[in-house]
């Protein structure tokens, strides 16, 4: 026993330094993030604004949706293949995710700007340019999404997140300024034109590096290709990350439909905001999930308590401490957006106040998806995102923004205290940041 919380304390140890390192990407791609939205929501206007934001956040979730769970999967897979020496099936689930993602993503791709072409009215006339161009970025940030799974599988965890969180967060404000100062019109469809070189550009450097590293390590051992294994176990995954994702931005999403483009756009802000404080949820996962699986493969029960334990009271510490510089913070950051925007700080707090609670609950996501529970997790995970949309649904025309704000924070923190209520009855494991 003592040996297993020896090793379990040196990874958690061990791993502290990474997470504080893609904790320090996150938060400087979310800086450059955050100056890209300032700037486009000065250069475009509220209205064009919350238009590329409502396109954007379609993107992502469809963008993330298109790798069907292998991108989260790679997580389990890819460190269960090198602890049991079977290099045959991770050639394979190197190849065939990596297809699969990037074929999914350009049929969903194709079908959406067909049935915008075909049918001119399906929205309205001021999304559909953008919508289209926002098409193109689709395969490549599926494929982008795919890539930093693998990464993070392999334990190369800032290459997993440096690219596409902070290359392409940088790009996309270095060209969205140069083409206004070239002459082009500071419009949606220019802001999504800008977004789809600068996917384009990061995911073309973080894969030349993958395949770089990758290669140096083949064999000659033949691909194995178990794709039933892998997409029965995905596919919960892809349930849990796009309900995930949902939750993220289901307010957005629902507010698009009930108020104008500028009170969306005021949310999308405050929202924007909250990224610092889920980046530390993020940093956490980016290096602990990949070692649940590893330790479970290894059958080290006592380590994995000890990870988690550590990395529970750890990530809550960092989320509190985020959340409160974040909403202090929150009048100037807001106002950097325009004056009008400062009246979204309540909503700032609200959206603090439920991933703090959530985060206290600790990380029973990626232990039930890790460990063989995913199935559970998609169940639980999906019910509580309808519970979201229609708890928004009936807040918002009573407290309008608040409304959203409210029903966020309370689904959120009700996902972390259920997630840990499961793990603890499918897994035996105490998740919460003060469990003993």
């Amino acid at each position: 026993m003592a040996a297993g919380a020896s090793l379990g304390e040196a990874e958690a140890g061990g791993g502290a330094g990474t997470a504080l390192a893609v904790f320090g990407v996150r938060i400087a791609a979310a800086g450059c993030a955050f100056v890209a939205q300032v700037l486009m929501a000065r250069l475009m206007g509220s209205e064009e604004y919350g238009i590329f934001a409502t396109i954007w956040v379609w993107t992502t979730l469809l963008g993330h949706a298109s790798t069907w769970g292998l991108s989260q999967a790679a997580c389990r897979f890819l460190p269960t293949y090198r602890a049991q020496g079977a290099a045959g099936p991770e050639r394979g689930f190197l190849a065939f995710g990596a297809l699969f993602s990037l074929a999914a993503a350009a049929c969903l791709a194709g079908l959406g700007a067909a049935l915008l072409w075909f049918v001119p009215g399906l929205v309205p006339g001021d999304y559909a340019g953008p919508l289209l161009v926002a098409a193109l970025v689709l395969p490549l940030f599926a494929l982008q999404d795919f890539c930093e799974g693998v990464a993070r599988g392999r334990n190369w965890t800032l290459l997993a997140v440096a690219p596409p969180y902070l290359l392409r967060q940088g790009l996309i404000m270095a060209l969205m300024l140069a083409a206004v100062g070239f002459g082009a019109p500071a419009e949606a469809a220019i802001a999504v034109a800008c977004t789809l070189a600068a996917t384009a550009l990061s995911l073309a450097l973080q894969a030349a590096i993958l395949m770089r590293r990758l290669w140096e390590e083949r064999s000659s051992v033949r691909p194995l290709y178990p794709y039933r294994d892998w997409l029965r176990a995905a596919l919960p995954m892809a349930l849990i990350d796009l309900a995930g994702s949902g939750f993220n931005f289901v307010d957005v999403l629902v507010l698009g439909f009930l108020l104008p483009p500028a009170e969306v756009g005021a949310y999308f802000a405050a929202t924007r905001l909250v990224q610092f404080v889920v980046f530390v949820q993020y940093a956490a996962s980016s290096v602990t999930a990949q070692r649940f699986a590893e330790a479970q493969a290894r059958g080290d029960r006592a380590g994995l308590e000890t990870l988690v334990r550590r990395w529970s009271r750890l990530t809550l510490l960092a989320t509190v401490t985020t959340g409160l510089a974040v909403v202090a913070a929150g009048p100037l950051l807001l106002g950097l957006f325009g004056p009008d925007f400062r009246a979204a700080l309540p909503l700032l707090a609200l959206l603090v106040a439920g991933h703090g609670l959530a985060a206290a609950c600790g990380p029973a996501e990626d232990l039930l998806t890790m460990l063989g529970a995913e199935r559970a997790c998609a169940a639980v995970t999906v019910g509580l995102l309808v519970a979201a949309i229609l708890l928004t649904l009936a807040l918002v025309p009573l407290l309008g923004l608040a409304g959203a704000a409210l029903a966020a924070g309370l689904v959120t923190a009700g996902r972390g205290v259920v997630l840990a209520v499961l793990a603890y009855r499918r897994l035996g494991l105490l998740t919460p940041a003060f469990a003993r």
